[in-house]
């Protein structure tokens, strides 16, 4: 029976000795990996401070005033400019149908021809009227000013 309690001793030193090896492991990677981002955050460090040192070089040199001046290189002639698509406005179609018309045109007419519903064909007319961009002949028939 005396050796029981020694054998119960002995296992309890046993797993202290493993709780405490394993304790120091998760220390050991967590030191490994500690380590590894310091590494990081220096090898950053030196390139930033090297990309600061280079532009206090750029800004510190004084640039030499040349006495000669040298000629204007010639430019090559500019292509001419390529022309903007026009986009064409419901106004502009109505406002062309009724310039084409002699006699003059109705809503009904213009309704047909361009597609658009009665309320825009309607607008479009009043703001034109308005303008003066057009006249009204008689009621609903509408020709150029």
């Amino acid at each position: 029976m005396a050796k029981l309690p020694n054998f119960l001793e002995y296992i309890n030193q046993i797993l202290q000795f493993i709780t405490e090896r394993d304790y120091c492991m998760t220390t050991q990677k967590q030191l490994a990996a500690v380590q590894k981002k310091l590494t990081a955050i220096k090898l950053k460090l030196d390139n930033l401070i090297e990309a600061v040192e280079k532009s206090e070089t750029k800004v510190a040199k004084p640039s030499k005033a040349k006495a000669v001046k040298a000629k204007p290189a010639q430019k090559a002639p500019k292509a001419p400019a390529k022309k903007k698509a026009v986009t064409v406005t419901a106004t502009d179609e109505v406002l062309k149908i009724i310039n084409r018309s002699k006699k003059g045109v109705n809503t009904v007419t213009l309704m047909k021809k361009t597609g658009f519903d009665q309320k825009k064909v309607r607008n479009i007319l009043n703001r034109t009227f308005k303008q003066g961009k057009i006249k009204r002949a008689d009621k609903g028939v509408y020709v150029g000013a």
